[in-house]
């Protein structure tokens, strides 16, 4: 029959509880039962045994025999020494002549060295301590050692930062002492407060954020390394239990922990699994891997987890998520802008009138976004006015997407229609533009070239900072004078643009285009246009359109790191 996995911490919690109580009830059966001693009469729990010169307490076995009968004991104390495996020292006070303990003398030492640059206590016999341990008043290790001789109570774990200049610079130990009274003498030793295998494992721990436990079932003892102390935010001295842990478990994860936590405590090796933890209200993500202590009836009495933090990686792996998905957002968002913007400009953007060729004028007109866009803010008028001329104009409004062609909409149409006041040039046309533009305070600045075509084909035109038109004539191409551009469109308010007029005859083509063909990154514009300036040579004898479609052949659009528009004005 499987086993109902619990869903909930408290069903677990009485799950676990009930394993943990059987196991207890048959360990119980065959353990060996040792009677509770009472304690020594006269004598409280904590009270200091009274040494004798051998060092055993009151009561005790005395390990040098009786002193009657000539046996040295401290000669036995000294013998045991070496047995020790840490350094040790047997210490005689030096008392000054107010009876105050301001030294200790190494009556003998075994030959155990706490650190590789330190000496080992047997080669300091008949020395003082502060000698050959500088550094231990420092530390408080003098005073500490004096206060066991005056008190009785033994010292434990008496930490120093111990630090000596030696011949080669700088050396510094965190050693731990322990040392008891010996009679009138002090037995003391010394260790590092964590060898090199504690240390590299410290590192591991740190390095891998990891960490590992043992749950006692029996007994009930729980042990952390520093590691899983690090993972769950606790004390050191302050594990958590079996059940405090299915405490910390999240809701959704109770299922997969139960399963890990019943397969060990039937003797089994579960796969390792990812639970996450509410670790003082913040939700960690830990990598639980676990192994069971089998006896020989075969019951588990211990469990070992080793914790690997993944909440890192996982927190990664959710930014990583979130910005896919605000990613493809954006590009849902962008692809519908283009498709709006794009209904846009093409109902924005004229077609060639036929009257246009009735004149004697063909016309040809791209628009080429750049490789990121596609749409932006150039653009270009070409039509018939009342008057008989033909208004002829370019302009290439800042930046791109929606807002670059709403504003290209707004400076197309404000020319469309000041373009049909009578009496006007290009010049005025230009300067109400740009006053246009500057009285907006949402307006970016703009380029353009605003020009007319008239019955004697003349062209007269202003230029706003835009590249100049190129004309071709007689198989040679040539940019037009531009000593009468003015300054951008919204830079300069109340400017009086000027215009030039350029006579134009039977077989010259006009091309007229935005920055976007010319530009280039790393690239001067002159050699753009000059770029520009050789195709056009090659198109000399060929219509508007023929003319547009070799130029557009020549410029791959992929190249266009702006969007960019052309016009060609042929006068058959």
């Amino acid at each position: 029959m499987t086993p109902v996995i619990p869903q909930d911490p408290e069903t677990l919690k009485q799950v676990v509880a009930s394993e943990v109580a059987a196991l207890r009830t048959a360990a119980r059966r065959d353990a060996g039962v040792r009677p509770d001693q009472a304690p020594t009469p006269g004598r409280q729990d904590g009270e200091p045994a009274q040494a004798c010169p051998c060092g055993a307490g009151d009561g005790a076995a005395h390990a040098c025999g009786d002193r009657a009968d000539g046996h040295d004991p401290w000669a036995c104390v000294c013998a045991t020494l070496p047995a020790i495996p840490v350094s040790a020292a047997l210490l005689v006070p030096v008392r000054d002549e107010a009876g105050r303990t301001g030294d200790f003398t190494v009556r003998a030492g075994n030959h155990v060295r706490s650190a590789q640059w330190l000496d080992a206590p047997d080669r300091h016999i008949g020395r003082r301590l502060l000698e050959f341990q500088p550094g231990a008043a420092a530390g408080g290790l003098i005073d500490a050692l004096a206060e066991v001789l005056s008190t009785g109570r033994a010292l434990h774990a008496h930490a120093v930062d111990y630090t000596e200049q030696r011949g080669d610079g700088l050396h510094r130990a965190r050693l731990l002492y322990d040392a008891a009274s010996c009679g009138d003498q002090v037995l003391a030793t010394w260790r590092p407060a964590r060898n090199r295998t504690e240390m590299l494992s410290l590192d591991a721990q740190y390095i891998a954020s990891m960490g590992w436990g043992t749950w006692d079932l029996l007994s009930g003892d729980t042990t952390w390394s520093e590691g899983l102390h690090a993972i769950f935010r606790t004390e050191e001295g302050r594990a958590l239990s079996l059940l405090e842990l299915c405490d910390a478990v999240l809701l959704d994860d109770v299922p997969r922990f139960a399963r890990m936590l019943t397969a060990l405590l039937e003797g089994e090796e579960p796969a390792g699994s990812e639970i996450r933890f509410t670790v003082l209200g913040e939700i960690r993500t830990v990598h639980l891997v676990g192994h069971p202590v089998i006896a020989r009836d075969g019951l588990p009495w211990a469990l070992h987890l080793i914790a690997r933090d993944l909440t890192p990686q996982v927190r990664s792996r959710q930014r990583l998520a979130a910005t896919r998905r605000q990613r493809e957002q954006l590009r849902e968002e962008a692809a519908a802008e283009r498709r709006v913007a794009t209904v846009l400009r093409e109902a924005l953007l004229p077609t060639h009138s036929a009257e246009l060729a009735e004149l004697g004028l063909s016309v040809a007109a791209a628009y080429l976004p750049a490789e990121w866009e596609a749409v932006g803010g150039d653009w270009y008028k070409c039509r018939l006015l009342p008057d008989g001329r033909i208004l002829l104009a370019i302009g290439d409004a800042c930046g791109h997407g929606l807002s670059a062609v709403a504003r290209m909409a707004q400076q197309r149409h404000a020319l469309a229609g000041l373009a049909h006041a009578p009496g006007t040039h290009a010049g005025q046309l230009t300067t109400w533009l740009n006053e246009l533009v500057c009285a907006d305070d949402a307006a970016e600045t703009a380029t353009g070239v605003i020009g007319h075509i008239d019955g004697e084909r003349n062209f007269r035109w202003a230029c706003a900072g835009h590249p100049a038109p190129l004309l071709l004539r007689d198989g040679q191409a040539a940019e037009l004078d531009t000593s009468h551009r003015g300054p951008l469109f919204g830079l300069l308010p109340g400017h009086e643009y000027a215009t030039e007029t350029v006579p134009l005859r039977r077989g010259d083509l006009l091309l007229l285009y935005t920055d976007g063909m010319v530009e280039r990154r790393g690239e001067d514009i002159g050699q753009g246009i000059e770029a520009l300036r050789r195709v056009l040579v090659s198109c000399a004898g060929l219509g508007a359109q023929e003319t547009m479609d070799r130029l557009m052949s020549a410029f791959a659009p992929e190249e266009n790191e702006d969007d960019t528009c052309l016009v060609a004005v042929r006068l058959d």
